[in-house]
């Protein structure tokens, strides 16, 4: 069996920087036509000079690959409208963070206030620059993601012309949310179609699992599984590819994220034939994202065969999901 996904996308990607850079973002740049870039480095991409620079150390990085990094800035709600008109033609979106919620997420936004944020929202409206979100709370880790619920109703109702994506959604209610509000869109991760937070911490702890958002409930899953499969036209692939060195992932303090930017084609694929699916995965990986972000890429014919693939054990000292394990697909060719 052969099948071929025509620009690939991968619509939430940590490519880090310095030597992380080098190692994974080829990786991603291999099999994927472009991807939307988190901005969360330290310091994190908070102006146009340290935006531009990153993506020139990400295109020096990936050589000649057809790959377009989409950049995006950290949030900050004193952006003014006119950098944000100059800003517009060199992002993708704008990623908020609340503060201290996950990995270099420090300097992201203590309040979430509609008032200290209507400034720079309606600013975004207006230019239809998109809102990329980290939606938790500092709650009880399980609730977090729910308890945000709120926060995205409450955005979603004041600023109707803007264009919310609520990123790597976990939960049940936060698919049930895309129904409610015609300007909530969702990237939907690979690691949370196949797992649970049983495959985390429910025998042996799995520390290459832990991330944030943390994996949720089988019926967490399932809603997730049945959005994407379906290709619901309000949801899109964002690996969330969070890649961090082998020993601080396997040690007291485990770094947050999973590794999945080398894997994530094949894994998918075999996920969506399992689920007799195969018609749907390129809307997921590519055709829903350019209709959501009103977005042309790069063209890239990725061509996958059922030939079983072993997954490598490391990708220099970052372990990937799936380590050491088979895969029901292999990447036949790039053209």
């Amino acid at each position: 069996m052969i099948i071929t996904l025509n620009s690939p996308l991968d619509m939430h990607l940590h490519l880090r920087d310095d030597e992380m850079l080098k190692v994974v973002a080829p990786l991603s740049a291999k099999t994927f036509a472009g991807g939307i870039i988190m901005p969360n480095l330290v310091p994190p991409v908070t102006t146009l000079k340290a935006l531009k620079e990153y993506k020139q150390r990400i295109l020096d990085t990936i050589d000649d690959e057809n790959f377009d990094p989409l950049m995006t800035l950290f949030f900050k709600n004193d952006y003014s409208y006119e950098f944000l008109k100059e800003a517009k033609e060199y992002i993708g979106a704008i990623k908020l963070y609340p503060s201290g919620i996950t990995t270099n997420s420090q300097g992201g936004v203590s309040s979430l206030d509609i008032a200290s944020l209507k400034e720079t929202f309606e600013a975004m409206s207006e230019l239809e620059i998109p809102l990329c979100v980290h939606g938790e709370t500092n709650g009880f880790v399980m609730d977090r993601e729910a308890e945000f619920g709120d926060v995205y109703e409450s955005f979603a109702t004041h600023f109707p012309k803007l264009k919310i994506i609520m990123e790597h959604i976990t939960t049940k209610h936060s698919v049930s949310l895309l129904e409610k509000y015609d300007n909530l869109y969702a990237t939907i991760t690979l690691h949370h179609l196949y797992i649970t937070l049983d495959d985390v911490a429910g025998g042996m702890l799995n520390p290459h699992l832990f991330c944030k958002p943390i994996a949720k409930r089988p019926e967490d899953k399932e809603a997730l599984l049945k959005a994407a499969l379906s290709a619901h036209p309000k949801v899109m692939f964002g690996s969330d590819s969070a890649p961090h060195p082998t020993h601080k992932k396997e040690c007291c303090g485990c770094a947050a994220g999973v590794f999945t930017a080398p894997i994530a084609l094949q894994a998918l694929t075999q996920l969506f034939e399992e689920h007799n699916a195969l018609d749907n995965l390129q809307a997921f990986v590519s055709d829903n994202a350019q209709r959501i972000y009103n977005y042309k890429p790069l063209e890239k014919k990725v061509t996958l065969e059922k030939i079983s693939y072993l997954v490598p054990q490391t990708y220099s000292n970052i372990t990937p999901m799936f380590a050491s394990e088979e895969l029901k697909w292999s990447v036949k060719s790039v053209l």
